[in-house]
């Protein structure tokens, strides 16, 4: 038996089948799918997957949603550029394709966000075309199995391992192939303490054979991430509406890109001055909470949370003002009510950085023992 015919035998009798996306399977819910998988584990996808479907059932749906309204449901799943590339992606498949997911490799590897292997998996789950694949699941089988040394983000340990792939893709069963390379790495070839004696691949695998199994992928080189420190600026407002916090929407590229956050003062700022300079005026009162760490890929973000207020006076006329030219809006830390330029409305859906969203529930939790 060939590699790939163990790993068939293997996926007929342990296949995961209960998955949403494996329901009703359409070129457009692999996409998605695919998309939010990335980086990402199936168990936090799962619930994502479904209210995302819900809310967008198609692509035309999804392109003619709002941004805001996409960044919304993507909350709390990370990797933000990949709802803003769905999106894109999206109205493209739109105009070019007249909603019709594109069924050709250079199509789909063309599209925002989706990379070789994503373009691979794709086209083979969806249209059972033959395209080899290489997600983190999939290197971690195949590095063990030939004792592949090296990181596999280096691009000649990449390159072989792309060999490796497309010569073990069969010609037949292609969709249930790559599903099952795909479960095979994510709930027997694990990253520590893998169930060997569960492995259709136990009896050729070289690192297996040499007791190595946890030697392989070769982890990335460490490298000290830099520490970036900033300060939350989190205006409060009060009225007979509530009490508000004023978000503003950040630049649609960089960090929390096209997400809502507070404003940020640099930390080297004086902060009176800082809110004299957007503001107006200096806050009437000041309070530090504490502060904390987010980490990004590539960087610490050191986060000092502080709250300000103004007094009763300022703060009736606070919320007409102009307070910068970003677009902003005041959060409701009860109710379901917003303000934008002073109007009271609904409170739209809104895509928030993670930080914002654990600081906004700390201080409603807060306000409701007071």
């Amino acid at each position: 038996m060939t590699f790939s015919d163990h790993v068939l035998v293997w996926h007929k009798k342990n296949a995961r089948r209960d998955l949403p996306w494996q329901q009703a399977v359409t070129p457009y819910r692999v996409w998605v799918s695919e998309v939010m998988l990335q980086q990402t584990q199936v168990a936090t996808v799962t619930d994502y997957f479904e209210r995302f479907m819900a809310r967008f059932p198609t692509v035309r749906r999804l392109a003619a949603a709002e941004l805001d309204e996409v960044l919304a449901l993507w909350s709390g799943l990370g990797y933000y550029a990949r709802a803003r590339n769905l999106h894109k992606a999206a109205g493209i498949i739109h105009a070019r394709y007249d909603d019709r997911f594109p069924d050709t490799f250079d199509a789909v590897h063309s599209l925002p966000g989706i990379g070789r292997s994503t373009a691979g998996a794709i086209l083979a789950l969806a249209f059972g075309q033959r395209h080899a694949i290489l997600d983190g699941n999939v290197k971690r089988v195949l590095t063990r199995h030939h004792a592949i040394a090296g990181w596999p983000g280096e691009t000649a340990v990449s390159n072989r391992l792309w060999a490796i792939a497309e010569a073990h893709t069969p010609h037949r069963r292609i969709a249930q192939y790559t599903q099952a390379m795909m479960d095979l790495g994510a709930t027997v070839c694990t990253r520590t303490r893998p169930a060997c004696p569960h492995c259709p691949l136990r009896e050729s695998c070289l690192a297996h054979a040499n007791g190595e199994q946890e030697r392989f992928p070769t982890k990335r080189p460490k490298k000290t991430l830099p520490v970036r420190v900033t300060i939350f600026v989190m205006v409060m407002h009060q009225d007979k509406h509530g009490r508000f916090l004023l978000l503003e929407k950040r630049p649609a590229t960089g960090i929390w890109g096209g997400l809502w956050s507070f404003p940020e003062c640099a930390p080297e700022a004086d902060l009176d001055a800082w809110c004299v300079e957007r503001f107006g005026s200096a806050p009437n009162s000041v309070a530090h909470l504490p502060p904390f760490r987010h980490t990004f890929t590539h960087f610490h973000l050191d986060i000092r949370p502080v709250l300000v207020a103004w007094g009763e006076t300022q703060r009736q006329e606070f919320p007409y003002i102009m307070i910068s030219a970003r677009e902003t809006i005041w959060y409701p830390l009860d109710g379901e009510t917003s303000m934008k330029g002073g109007a009271v409305s609904e409170l739209p859906l809104l895509g928030l950085a993670a930080p914002v969203e654990r600081l906004l529930g700390e201080l409603s939790r807060m306000e409701r023992r007071v």
